[in-house]
C-alpha cells in the first residue's frame, strides 16, 4: 500500500493556486458584464455607459465596498 506524503509547503501551494484560480474566474465573469453592456447594439451610448455603471455599482454593493481604489493606491 502506497502512501502519500503532503508537505505544509504543498498544501499552501495548492490553496494558492486555488484562490487564484477562482478570482480570475470571478473577475473574468465582471469583465464580461462590463464588455457586454458596452457593447449592447440595442442601447445608445449613454445606455451603454449606463449599464456599465450598473455593473460597478451592482459589484460595490455585493462587497459591500463604497469607494474603489486606484492601483496607485494599493501599490503604494
Amino acid at each position: 500500500m502506497a502512501t502519500t506524503s503532503i508537505t505544509s509547503r504543498d498544501f499552501v501551494n495548492a490553496i494558492a493556486v486555488e484562490v487564484a484560480t477562482k478570482i480570475d474566474v470571478a473577475v473574468e465573469s465582471w469583465m464580461a458584464e462590463v464588455e457586454q453592456a458596452l457593447n449592447d447594439p440595442a442601447l445608445t451610448t449613454l445606455g451603454r455607459m449606463n449599464a456599465a455603471k450598473e455593473v460597478l455599482e451592482q459589484y460595490k454593493h455585493l462587497t459591500g465596498k463604497e469607494q474603489l481604489q486606484s492601483r496607485k493606491v494599493l501599490a503604494a
